[in-house]
């Protein structure tokens, strides 16, 4: 089993976040700064099915895990992205167990699945398939994404799927599924999240979520989340790009550019 497999299964705390930039040096950079891992956002960015091999090789430099958030259920695109050597995949959108079984199949080779066989970068594109065959179901991460509302009223079912190493919550999604969407929502939304969490621990399954800051992180590890994706790599370089700004203005003590 993957280091990586194992510490979500076993609920060690990890950190990472999306990324949406379409180039290799965003996921250098972005995998130099710390995070435990990767996930490119292959359904909410501008990422092409050939870039998703180029920046999964960039994290390789690093030695950081990269799963992908594929665009749907589509086994071709499962098959795709783990052919190209994600460390897993990140499936949106699951709100029955059929779907989650369906994720399951797509995902390990027989007999625990249906994936095919292919020679792409991760079974060093045919020359050490038998070798990718035998360690494939053991290392590969299974996550799939509850975010509606017949997620979480299908929620036990869902967690008791064979095959999925972790259920992730998708809070925006979720909270205009079930009309919790403001302020005005946030305790009808943390009651539901905390449905899901509670739930999926008791299944035996470990839980991930999103949070666009760290600022409740804490909290929510407390409640036995352990798997967190943190922003995104733009969403960062917006907000530490404003901040610097700002900075900067104010630094700047309200002078005209060009005054002295």
């Amino acid at each position: 089993m993957s280091d990586f497999r194992r510490n979500c299964i076993e609920r060690k705390l990890l950190v990472g976040t999306f990324a949406a930039i379409p180039h290799p040096v965003a996921i250098e950079v972005t995998a130099a700064s710390g995070v435990d891992f990767l996930c490119v956002d292959w359904e909410h960015s501008q990422i092409s099915r050939e870039r998703i091999e180029d920046l999964i090789r960039a994290a390789d430099v690093h030695r950081v895990p990269a799963m992908v958030r594929v665009p749907g259920h589509a086994a071709e695109d499962i098959a795709a992205v783990l052919d190209a050597g994600a460390a897993g995949v990140l499936v949106p959108r699951v709100s029955t167990a059929e779907q989650a079984r369906a994720a399951v199949k797509a995902t390990r080779y027989p007999p625990l699945g249906v994936r095919g066989v292919g020679p792409g970068r991760a079974a060093a594109y045919g020359y050490r398939i038998p070798d990718y065959l035998a360690k494939a179901n053991a290392e590969l991460v299974l996550a799939i994404q509850v975010e509606t509302a017949e997620g979480l009223a299908n929620i036990a079912d869902i967690a008791a799927v064979e095959g999925i190493d972790l259920i992730f919550i998708g809070p925006g999604d979720l909270s205009v599924s079930i009309d919790a969407m403001g302020p005005a929502g946030k305790d009808k939304l943390d009651v539901a999240i905390r449905t899901i969490t509670k739930t999926v621990l008791s299944a035996g399954r470990a839980v991930g979520i999103f949070r666009p800051t760290p600022d409740d992180v804490a909290a929510w590890s407390q409640a036995g989340i352990s798997f967190f994706i943190l922003a995104s790599d733009t969403m960062f370089l917006g907000a530490s790009m404003a901040a610097g700004v700002i900075d900067a203005k104010k630094s700047g003590g309200g002078l005209e550019v060009g005054e002295k």
